[in-house]
């Protein structure tokens, strides 16, 4: 049986469909060696996920995304092998999350103000109690009716320069690298073919940045081989994940289908913050 892995994967405690026992589940009857929890601006579910794996051969590999920049870029950072409790990353993934249910509110009123009305009772159910999120009110635009799925909900109200949508506060990308360095964690660009490389990448490789998501669903064969050739030249890992929300519309499961070497957790390992820079590129 090949060992498999995937280093970007959400649970219900941000904006995933399945909770993390059930992702632990999937992964183990999928053969995964190891998995990675990079739930949005929160590590509740890497909790929840280490302890159900407890005692099997999955390696659950505590990990947090953090949407960074303002309103004219914006991009994801991924945190791996971070301290789930570090102080200092917990208050400032509190307050991004007080951030959050600010921000989706006033999303949901501009959709009110465009005849769009959803309960807010309602999206907060949605959420379970956990981290907040845009998909949260796109499954409440479902429900009422507005729109047929989510895609269609991001396409035309809730995604960027949509007529809903409200940028985030600007978040400076080098203190949350700070902050994922300071708990142990190794930093990695998430999804650069879907989002675009930031304007200044070596800003954020000499800040710390390790890693670059070459392995993306929303990746094209183009859009691999351009972010390997960019990785290579600033020696950062590449690195892929199925960034797994739960089952796709048409019923499939990605979790663990990408093609990322196993040798990508060792190559991480190798970057926390004990080990010495690359050399400048």
């Amino acid at each position: 049986m090949s060992v498999r892995l995937d280093l970007h994967v959400h649970t219900t405690a941000s904006d995933g469909l399945w909770t993390p026992a059930r992702v632990v589940q999937e992964a183990l009857s999928r053969g995964l060696r190891y998995l990675a929890i990079t739930d949005h601006e929160t590590t509740r579910g890497v909790l929840e996920a280490a302890a159900h794996a407890r005692g099997t051969p999955l390696e659950v590999i505590p990990g947090v995304e953090i949407s960074v920049g303002g309103p004219e870029e914006e991009i994801d950072l991924l945190g791996y092998f971070i301290d789930p409790l570090h102080p200092e990353l917990l208050r400032m993934l509190e307050a991004m999350q007080a951030e959050r249910v600010e921000r989706i509110r006033a999303m949901a009123e501009r959709l009110a103000r465009l005849g769009l009305p959803v309960p807010w009772e309602r999206v907060l159910e949605l959420a379970r109690g956990d981290v907040l999120g845009r998909p949260h009110l796109a499954r409440a635009m479902v429900e009422q009716g507005y729109v047929a799925d989510e895609a269609e909900a991001f396409r035309r109200y809730l995604g960027r320069d949509r007529p809903a949508y409200v940028p985030r506060r600007p978040v400076d990308p080098r203190e949350v690298i700070d902050r994922i360095r300071a708990a142990g964690g190794v930093v990695v660009l998430a999804h650069p073919g879907r989002s675009g490389l930031p304007r200044d990448l070596r800003g954020l490789w000499e800040a710390g940045l390790a890693g670059l998501e070459v392995y993306h669903p929303d990746h094209s064969e183009a859009d691999i081989a351009r972010l390997t050739e960019i990785a290579r030249i600033y020696d950062l890992v590449p690195t892929g994940g199925s960034d797994f929300h739960g089952p796709t519309p048409d019923g499939r499961i990605l979790l663990g289908a990408l093609p990322v070497p196993l040798q990508t957790v060792d190559r991480l390992r190798a970057r926390r913050p004990a080990s010495p820079p690359p050399q400048t590129p």
